[in-house]
């Protein structure tokens, strides 16, 4: 496919550099030829300096005979006026815009045929607000992942010393939780990938991912680890896009407390918020976290724009006594240093945010796609159509579908029911396939597999 991605920032190269891997034709544009020359010595790629919204660069681009246009600059107008000209002047196939204005958002009727022809618009601060949340409503889980529109739910969890499962076959979940159905998908062990069996022992420090039913997410969790108390308390660092927004969804709900450094941007969070409290200060102050109390922090978040002081914010909130910490982290070579040790979660915006595109960009009928493990491996939604004759997987049972080692199917979805992925399910048309790739080399492999045949159209 051949794909030209607008914008070079974290959105932009984290999509470049897992689409390229996948053998797919890629021009990158921004106006920053630096970007550009860092992104062109790590992957293979073309890459154009200039004005994504002006057709002369579009041209020089390729937009003649692009399959896809990704416009993910930092500007929502420059994004929508690309879109506008893909479509108009070039007839591009598919065009997707990144939009931050809530004010655009709140009127779809902007993005129609009529108007600016985009086909999909994402916001970044949207989801990444939405990913936080279910942090938060889950505070002992490392993700949380919804398929099937929140019917079926993709949950990762440590295992500790002591919890209820460790020392454990994972034979002994299904024995001693007869009334839940449930599956774990993969386990990583020191980082690396184990494929699970109801043989394998549970350890100390294992990843786990298990999907299940949403309604049975908690408890399962119950049996995965000991459950923490709910959370109460929540403390923000970062009044920009994303804290502004997490705040909002939380404070009908939790106590929020929201510190920002800018005065001018206090002011006008305190009148937009309800309930949640305001400070102006740092967040790197010591002495501020000590007198709002940090040691009582049930969930403590760090979002602003600067990985170091979301880094030194969240390792002091721990020090102080915060249950759990999070932390925004723009530059993916930090995720994995930190991950893990005082910080509870290390959070890539990039990682969080891609699935939304890549859902676009797969081939076959994909309804969801979810970056694991800092973009290592993939969950993926795929919708199944066909019949026997025309389709590798309809009326067959998993066991007998030949999937690439290293992929597993973790759930289907029918009709709204949610059915676990053992071994003797049968898979019908049209249902949602939750499959897990511990590999995404191997995600086209996996959709080849689910591809119908020529004839079948």
């Amino acid at each position: 496919m051949k794909i030209l991605i607008l914008g070079a920032g974290q959105v932009g190269s984290t999509v470049a550099e897992s689409l390229v891997s996948e053998a797919n034709d890629i021009t990158v544009v921004d106006s920053d030829g630096e970007k550009l020359r860092q992104l062109q010595d790590r992957l293979d790629l073309r890459t154009l300096t200039g004005n994504a919204a002006h057709p002369s660069v579009l041209e020089q681009a390729g937009i003649a005979d692009t399959d896809m246009l990704l416009a993910v600059t930092q500007s929502d107008e420059v994004n929508m006026v690309a879109c506008k000209l893909a479509s108009s002047l070039y007839n591009t196939p598919t065009r997707i815009a990144r939009i931050r204005s809530a004010d655009f958002l709140a009127r779809p009727e902007v993005f129609s045929k009529d108007n600016f022809c985009v086909d999909f618009s994402i916001c970044p601060e949207q989801i990444l607000t939405d990913y936080i949340t279910k942090l938060i409503e889950f505070p002992e889980a490392l993700q949380v992942l919804e398929f099937a529109n929140g019917k079926a739910s993709l949950v990762a969890v440590r295992a500790f010393a002591g919890g209820p499962l460790v020392d454990k076959p994972l034979s002994f979940l299904r024995t001693h939780m007869p009334q839940v159905d449930t599956r774990v998908a993969a386990i990583f062990r020191k980082d690396r990938p184990i494929t699970p069996t109801g043989d394998t022992v549970i350890q100390d420090g294992d990843e786990i991912f298990f999907i299940a039913a949403t309604d049975n997410i908690r408890s399962v969790l119950k049996e995965m680890r000991r459950m923490d108390k709910p959370a109460k308390r929540v403390m923000i660092v970062g009044g920009g896009n994303i804290g502004r927004r997490l705040a909002k969804a939380l404070e009908h709900n939790y106590e929020v407390k929201l510190i920002e450094y800018n005065k001018k941007a206090c002011q006008r969070l305190a009148g937009e918020l309800a309930s949640t409290l305001v400070l102006n200060g740092d967040g790197t102050d010591e002495k501020l976290m000590q007198e709002e109390h940090v040691g009582d922090v049930d969930v403590f978040c760090a979002l602003t724009n600067d990985d170091e002081n979301n880094i030194m914010s969240s390792l002091l909130a721990k020090q102080g006594g915060a249950r759990k910490v999070i932390a925004l982290i723009n530059r993916s070579a930090y995720v994995g240093l930190v991950q893990g040790g005082k910080i509870d979660i290390a959070l890539s915006p990039a990682h969080v945010t891609i699935g939304s595109l890549l859902a676009y960009v797969r081939q076959g009928d994909v309804a969801a796609v979810h970056s694991l493990r800092r973009g290592a491996a993939e969950a993926l939604e795929l919708v199944v159509h066909g019949d026997r004759q025309s389709s590798r997987v309809v009326g067959r049972r998993i066991d007998e579908i030949d999937l690439p080692e290293g992929a597993n199917i973790g759930a289907l979805v029918r009709g709204g029911k949610v059915i676990m992925g053992h071994h003797d399910a049968v898979i019908e048309a049209e249902d949602h396939v939750i499959v897990f790739v511990i590999d995404k080399a191997m995600v086209r492999k996996v959709e080849k597999v689910f591809q119908v045949n020529i004839g079948f159209f």
